[in-house]
C-alpha cells in the first residue's frame, strides 16, 4: 500500500506501478492540534494534544482498512515538512489502531512524477521519518497555536473580528512596536560638530 497526498497523484502512481500495488490518497493533513485551549502545554515540555481532523476520517479509515490487508506501507507524501507531518501522523494513527503490526513502514521520495522516478523511488524507499521535518512541523504548529491563540482574541476585540495573529505577524508587531517605543523616547538635542 502507498500513501500519497492527493488523489489525482495516486491514480497516475498506480498506473505506473500496477497490480501489485494499491495507491490512496491522505486528502492532505490527517491530523492537527486540537481546537481549544491545552492544545500545547509549555509547562509540560511543550505536550502537543492532536485529533483526527473529522473531514478526513473516512480516508483515514479506508486506509487503516487498506493497511490491514497489505503486505508494507509505503508513506509517499510531499517532500517538505507539511507532507512528512502527514506521513508521521498517519504512521501515529496506524500504530494507535494496530493496523502497523508485524508491517513494514517505509519512506518513498520521489522528485517527479514519472514512471521510471516512481519506481526508482519505491525500489529505493527507506526506513523510518525524517525528525528534523517532523520537529520542524511541530514548532511551527506549536508557535502558531501560542501565538495566535493568545493574539488574535485581542486583535477581535481592538480590530476587527475574524482577524488571525501568526508567528510571522506577530513578530512583526513587536518590531514595529519596539522601534516606535525608541523614537518616543528619543530626546532632540541641538549639537554642533
Amino acid at each position: 500500500l502507498i500513501i500519497v497526498e492527493s488523489p489525482a497523484k495516486a491514480k497516475t502512481i498506480n498506473k505506473y506501478l500496477g497490480k501489485d500495488f494499491q495507491v490512496l490518497a491522505s486528502y492532505g493533513h490527517v491530523g492537527d492540534l486540537v481546537p481549544k485551549e491545552g492544545a500545547v502545554d509549555p509547562d509540560h515540555d511543550f505536550a502537543m494534544n492532536y485529533d483526527l481532523i473529522d473531514k478526513n476520517t473516512k480516508h483515514v479509515d479506508a486506509i487503516i482498512k487498506a493497511v490491514k490487508q497489505a503486505d508494507a506501507l509505503y508513506l509517499a507524501t510531499d517532500l517538505d515538512r507539511e507532507g512528512e507531518a502527514i506521513s508521521w501522523h498517519l504512521s501515529e494513527i496506524l500504530k494507535e489502531h494496530g493496523a502497523l503490526d508485524g508491517k513494514g513502514l517505509k519512506r518513498v521520495r520521489f522528485y517527479e512524477i514519472t514512471k521510471n522516478a516512481v519506481r526508482e523511488a519505491v525500489a529505493q524507499a527507506e526506513d523510518g521519518l525524517n525528525d528534523n521535518l517532523v520537529n520542524a512541523y511541530k514548532a511551527r504548529r506549536a508557535l502558531d497555536y501560542l501565538v495566535g491563540f493568545n493574539l488574535s482574541p485581542l486583535l477581535w476585540r481592538k480590530i476587527k473580528p475574524g482577524l488571525s495573529a501568526g508567528r510571522v505577524q506577530s513578530v512583526a508587531l513587536r518590531l514595529i512596536c519596539e522601534r516606535e517605543d525608541e523614537i518616543s523616547r528619543f530626546l532632540r538635542q541641538e549639537y554642533w560638530t
